[in-house]
């Protein structure tokens, strides 16, 4: 792993919302820290309601992690453009995300429950 990249569960119980409904619940979560950047909570796909989420024309190289593409939420209020990503196929060093979605806070609330 990159020295400046830590894996690691994150503790207790976590949840996505958005336009008044909740997206997913985790017990599985992973915690994502990057050198000064604020820790990002990834969500394994499984414990996300993945109906409401449409895979966007958005990608974004990391060069740590590789190439991540982004999803548009789809709600009854509209559409939250590039609310989510995912690294579909992480650099080896990151493999543990493989499976699992991140959210822009600005966009969605995350939250320990």
């Amino acid at each position: 792993m990159s020295d400046h990249i830590k894996i690691r569960p994150a503790s207790g119980t976590w949840s996505v919302r958005a336009a008044g409904a909740v997206l997913g619940e985790s017990e599985n979560a992973l915690e994502l820290t990057e050198g000064e950047y604020p820790d990002v909570i990834y969500f394994p796909r499984s414990d996300i309601s993945m109906a409401f989420f449409e895979k966007s024309e958005t990608t974004s190289t990391c060069p740590h992690k590789g190439t991540a593409t982004h999803y548009n939420l789809e709600a009854k209020s509209g559409t939250f453009k590039d609310a989510a990503w995912s690294y579909e196929d992480p650099k080896d060093s990151v493999a543990d995300i493989k499976g699992y979605m991140a959210f822009y806070t600005a966009k969605v609330a995350v939250e320990q429950l």
